[in-house]
């Protein structure tokens, strides 16, 4: 394949460091030229605590590309996610009376709340900023409303934030390998962006992505990203439970959910089989009994993630869709069917599962993203101080 101008993306997740590059034809088509996982190090608990580990192993694997490709990198794009993220939500406001609603009105409220938002919050810095409702006397309109007529106009945004430290030391680290940071990108956003585009009808629901120690939620709305939070457990827990209850190993169990058959539908008569007991004794442990427990501490995850979070009471509203993505076989295996009834709230939200996104369908997003930007994506202006003379004549030449 014939590489026109290829663009080198860097993951940073919890458990590792993905190096992408990509390469994109004239109707954007994405084509994956390269992929490496490196397990993450240098990072504690979502914070950068080695940075000269982290640079060694960033600039050891892009000169490893760049030699494998004959290309040298200028720019990178940065895919983050489980750092010390929040997401802020602000409205703004304009009197009209009775007059348009124009592009200067929206630019004062947008850069009104950037620096509202960087004089709260100064210690981090803005990543996103979404804008997630237009309100034009008292009534939501879908998109920007400028050149309508009105009393009173506001305008609700959602920034997303990252920690200052963390964002300067990131940049440091790709300042030293000769690399300027063009974007960096939330990938709870980016996840989120590709349901959008697949499902026409879903601008406003919750995505939950449950694995086996990590469960991570983001709810957006009207296609802007507007709340995210991370939970440091996972199914772990089921297999905890379900091990110390039947006194088993937690990988015996877990061969056990994923290769037997457990439904609502076993009997008091139904035992886990003979072979799942291989160099331990056997014992009759019923299938029911397995099944009971697991469902217990879904239903409690469920309470816990959404039903009783307190941070999500204002978004949990009747026929509320969430799309869920079950990262553990033995839980896709035999529990999908309790996961979906649980986190519907007994059927009062609309649940779906989905599957994990594969490389080439999260940076074909990317992709488009950076080359076409988000329609909920907002970009404050400055505004420049011109003189009296610059003024008069900037209506009759632009």
């Amino acid at each position: 394949m014939q590489i026109n101008s290829p663009i080198l993306y860097i993951e940073i997740n919890s458990f590792d460091f993905v190096f992408i590059v990509g390469d994109s034809d004239l109707n954007n088509n994405f084509k994956l030229i390269y992929s490496k996982k490196i397990p993450q190090e240098g990072i504690s608990e979502n914070k950068i605590t080695n940075l000269d580990l982290i640079y060694k192993i960033i600039k050891d694997n892009i000169y490893s590309i760049e030699q494998k490709i004959n290309f040298i990198f200028k720019d990178v794009i940065l895919i983050i996610k489980d750092f010390n993220n929040s997401i802020i939500n602000f409205t703004g406001y304009k009197k009209l009376n009775g007059t348009q609603l124009d592009k200067d009105n929206v630019t004062y409220i947008l850069n009104s709340l950037k620096s509202k938002v960087n004089e709260i919050e100064k210690q981090k810095k803005i990543i996103h900023i979404f804008n997630s409702k237009y309100i034009l006397d008292k009534k939501n309109i879908d998109n920007l409303p400028i050149g309508l007529f009105g009393n009173f106009y506001s305008q609700e945004l959602s920034f997303f934030l990252i920690e200052r430290n963390d964002y300067n030391n990131l940049k440091n680290i790709f300042d030293k390998c000769s690399l300027k940071i063009t974007k960096i990108i939330s990938k709870n956003f980016l996840e989120g962006t590709k349901i959008i585009n697949e499902k026409p009808d879903a601008e406003t629901f919750f995505k939950i992505d449950i694995g086996e120690n990590i469960i991570d939620i983001s709810f957006f709305e009207n296609s802007a990203l507007k709340f995210s939070q991370k939970f440091q457990f996972g199914t772990n827990l089921i297999l905890n439970d379900i091990s110390k209850i039947i006194a088993l190993d937690r990988k015996t169990v877990k061969n056990i959910l994923k290769n037997s058959n457990l439904s609502e539908n076993n009997t008091e008569n139904d035992f886990v089989e003979k072979n799942f007991f291989e160099n331990l004794n056997f014992r009759k442990i019923k299938k029911k009994l397995l099944y009971d427990v697991a469902r217990a501490r879904i239903q409690e995850l469920a309470e816990i993630i959404i039903l009783k979070n307190i941070n999500l009471k204002s978004y949990l509203k009747k026929n509320l869709l969430i799309y869920l993505c079950i990262n553990d076989s033995f839980s896709l295996n035999c529990l999908q069917k309790i996961y979906l009834f649980e986190f519907s709230k007994q059927n009062e939200f609309k649940v779906n599962s989905i599957k994990s996104l594969s490389v080439e369908e999260i940076y074909q997003s990317a992709n488009n993203l950076v080359q076409y930007g988000w329609k909920k994506e907002a970009v404050p202006i400055i505004q420049e101080k011109k003189s009296f003379i610059a003024r008069f004549f900037d209506p009759i030449f632009n």
